[in-house]
């Protein structure tokens, strides 16, 4: 029955510590393995389900694990054998502090399992023999002599103590109580014979109130004196004393006096300590045999022990020397000695960046071995620190983030916790906690600037190295791994991945193929840096490649116009004044700039007779009045060259036929460096009427009249030499060109123009077959066919740049062969 409302008050009261945020059982000590101690988990408000996934565990306070938890069904079992007595000593009230922590979210439980006593002590006593004086007729009965009692390791009932002498007539034995102690006394029941019995030994049995009895037995061998019958006698029995712990070394502890009712050497006493003192006594005091002065030996430690219990006899000096003994019981008072002590049980290591505020970082628990005040802790950290302490259970602290952290700024924070107690003067004590910040992926790849400017000269070989792109990221490890990409977009028909290719790693940005800056001046595209998180972010930046122009384009002579309306040549009239212009040349350069800025100048100045050419226009014009000396034709050898580095050039050949008739006139052109092509012969009736000139007028008028009428001797146009067109192994085309042109002047003319006559540049066949043989013939009004231009047309041929179509090598073209004159 009193079992049944002890386990009702036990159930009670854990059920309000439940409430109260703490759970207590209690187990008796001496549990075997396995011993159910209560259903932890349904007393914490927790599934057994979750215990797993939410990370159940459980932390003891410095012990052993004693308890264990099953996470099958949350139940809290005994794990080894636990010993009240080991643990807790004589304190009356022994508990073990546990601490459960679950995550998601992370919760604290506090769980006390107290450990009750069990009678497994038996009484014992300090020695298997005690030894007593007693005199002898002098001794009256009821007389009582103390006795050394037994003590017991167990605590409440299992520690009370009954005592039992074995039969005698002459001893009995008393239990004395009081607050101080209980003590047992041998009461003498009627005097002693030293002549009847000498020697008297007896069994003192000392049984305790555990279920079941323990009892411990000793030996008492009781001596009877003769003579000397007065034992010395203390003032008291039992003298307190209080000391701080920091007393002094050979500091007086109590100064005793004894008296002795005998007279001479029987009244002469001497102080000791009793012989069943313990070691600890005897290494902590000291006393004096004659003044009975006892002081400390040793440092006292109020942690060690609070308390000391002093047994000390006074022993007469007669022939029976009779004993008188007392007690002091030395009290230790704290002082604030100890400083308070750090311990991190848990860490929650590292803290990422985006962990939200209230997360647990670590546990910390502080102590302190100093009482009362002194034994009263409090912790801090520094501030302006994203975290704080929390108070969870007794000298529990949680350190916990206070705001959003970001290791960009800071990667690591070195929190220095201080301890400090109540004390006067109070101590401290402090320990530092390395907290790192674990990377996120919150930071995209930024470049320097957000448009970078790169100017590259065409024609640059396949796989140049252009320019290097980077980005920076913040982050850590993959977070900031950053990979270069290209956005891919149509450049004309093109992809620009045909153009440029970027290197995923280094970022440095390849030519895949060269620049043609008469096809391509400025190519704009963006690149993107992609880190390696997860997500990933990226950032991106504009590349501008402006192409720079390079004098690879040498000028190109184009056919131009008289600039009059009359179908037919022109003649140089003999008569023309100075200044007289003849024709002019038209020639453009591809490039740009200086590259396609063109001067003309005649090649042979000596051979140009009454000719000049414009350094800038290109015009042919008399330097003076012709003359019949001047023959019948001119040939002049013009240079058409550009401003660039190195300057590229191009040759015009001029034959010019002077008389009254039309002549032809024929143009040849080539690169510097090139050989000159062969040159249409002269008409031959225009130089028999440049030779007659008796019939110089009659000529003009039959020549005119023919040329109208009747198809006259046919001019023709061509090329002297072959076009060729080729790509070279970077992608760039040169250009080079004879060109033969005739030019036909004559004095019918209103104005003195040049009569351009555009050459036929066949295709290549695809079979690689010549080209069929063009000729130019007047057309049925009497007019030339397509080699010639009106006069009035005034057409000024431009070439067009070529953009992206490069044309094929090998382009060949035959030189056009005048047909034979017809007869008149």
């Amino acid at each position: 029955h009193n079992g049944g409302q002890l386990l009702r008050l036990v159930l009670l009261h854990t059920a309000w510590e439940v409430g109260s945020g703490q759970v207590r059982y209690s187990v008796p000590e001496e549990s075997k393995h396995g011993t159910f101690v209560g259903r932890l988990a349904q007393d914490l408000g927790l599934e057994v389900a979750e215990l797993v996934p939410r990370m159940f565990r459980m932390v003891s306070n410095g012990r052993r694990d004693y308890f264990e938890v099953n996470l099958q069904n949350g139940v809290l079992f005994v794990n080894s054998r636990v010993d009240r007595e080991e643990l807790c000593g004589q304190s009356p009230l022994c508990a073990i502090d546990l601490e459960v922590i679950v995550d998601k979210p992370l919760r604290i439980f506090h769980v006390e399992v107290e450990i009750q006593d069990i009678n497994d002590n038996a009484p014992a006593f300090s020695v298997n023999e005690q030894n007593l004086s007693i005199a002898e007729s002098l001794t009256l009965p009821g007389s009582r002599f103390p006795l050394e009692g037994a003590s017991d390791a167990d605590i409440g009932t299992n520690s009370l103590l009954t005592y039992k002498l074995s039969p005698s007539e002459y001893f009995t034995i008393k239990v004395q109580t009081n607050e101080e102690q209980s003590k047992s006394l041998l009461v003498l029941r009627k005097a002693l014979d030293r002549e009847e019995i000498p020697l008297h030994n007896l069994l003192l049995t000392a049984t305790d109130g555990g279920k079941p009895e323990l009892t411990g037995t000793v030996q008492l061998v009781i001596t009877v004196l003769d003579v000397n019958d007065n034992a010395p006698v203390f003032g008291q029995s039992v003298y307190e004393v209080s000391l701080t712990e920091n007393t002094t070394v050979g500091e007086l502890v109590i100064k005793l006096n004894a008296t002795d009712l005998d007279e001479g050497i029987n009244k002469d006493i001497a102080y000791s300590f009793n012989t069943l003192i313990v070691p600890e006594v005897k290494d902590m005091f000291s006393i004096d045999s004659h003044t009975g002065e006892i002081r400390i030996k040793g440092e006292l430690d109020f942690e060690g022990t609070k308390l000391y219990e002093i047994q000390v006899q006074a022993t007469d000096e007669g022939h029976a020397p009779m004993v008188g003994h007392c007690k002091i019981l030395v009290e230790v008072l704290d002082v604030n000695d100890n400083a308070p002590e750090l311990a991190v049980t848990s860490l929650s290591l590292p803290v990422t960046e985006d962990a939200p505020p209230g997360t647990v970082v670590a546990l910390i628990s502080v102590s302190d071995r100093d009482s009362g005040d002194n034994g009263k802790v409090t912790c801090s950290i520094p501030p302006n620190l994203p975290f704080r302490l929390v108070s969870t259970f007794k000298n529990y602290h949680s350190l916990v983030l206070a705001e959003a952290v970001d290791r960009e700024r800071v990667s690591e924070y070195k929190i220095l916790v201080t301890a400090r107690d109540e004390g006067a003067p109070s101590l401290s004590a402090s320990s530092s906690i390395l907290v790192p910040i674990a990377d996120v992926n919150d930071n995209a790849p930024a470049f320097a600037q957000p448009v970078y400017t790169v100017f590259v000269k065409e024609n640059n070989p396949p796989g140049a190295h252009l320019f290097t792109v980077s980005a920076s990221d913040p982050a850590l490890r993959e977070n900031a791994f950053v990979s270069y990409s290209v956005v891919e977009r149509s450049v004309g028909e093109q992809p620009l991945s045909s153009y440029i290719s970027v290197h995923s790693e280094s970022g440095h940005i390849y030519a895949l193929q060269p620049f043609d800056y008469e096809e391509l001046q400025v190519l704009q595209f963006q690149v993107s840096a992609r880190d390696a998180g997860f997500p990933s972010l990226c950032g991106n930046v504009t590349v501008q490649v402006f192409v720079l122009d390079e004098n690879d384009n040498a000028p190109a002579v184009s056919p131009a116009g008289s600039g009059r309306g009359s179908p037919g040549p022109e003649l140089v009239p003999l008569s023309a004044s100075a200044g007289h212009v003849v024709g002019k040349i038209r020639a453009v350069d591809a490039d740009s700039g200086y590259n396609a800025w063109l001067r003309y100048e005649v090649q042979e100045p000596r051979a140009a007779g009454p000719f000049r050419v414009g350094v800038y226009s290109g015009e042919i014009s008399t330097t003076r009045a012709l003359e019949e000396a001047d023959g019948p034709s001119q040939r002049l050898v013009i240079l058409v060259k550009d401003h660039g580095e190195p300057a590229l050039s191009v040759t015009v050949t001029v034959s010019l036929s002077l008389g009254e008739s039309p002549q032809a006139v024929k143009w040849d052109s080539r690169q510097r460096g090139g050989s000159e092509g062969p040159l249409v012969d002269m008409n031959v009736s225009l130089m028999i009427g440049i030779c007659s000139v008796s019939g110089l007028f009659v000529l003009v008028i039959v020549v005119y009249v023919g040329l109208r009428c009747h198809p006259g001797p046919e001019v023709m146009c061509g090329p002297g030499k072959a076009t060729v067109v080729c790509s070279s192994e970077v992608g760039s085309w040169s250009y080079s060109q004879r060109q033969s042109r005739n030019l036909c002047v004559g004095e019918g003319t209103a104005k003195n123009d040049l009569m351009v006559f555009s050459p036929n540049f066949p295709n290549s066949a695809p079979n690689g077959e010549k080209e069929k043989q063009q000729e130019l013939t007047p057309n049925s009004s009497g007019q030339m066919g397509r080699c010639c231009h009106h006069p009035n047309a005034k057409k000024h041929f431009e070439p067009r740049k070529q953009h992206l179509g490069i044309p094929s090598c090998g382009v060949s073209s035959r030189p056009f062969t005048p047909s034979s004159p017809r007869k008149s």
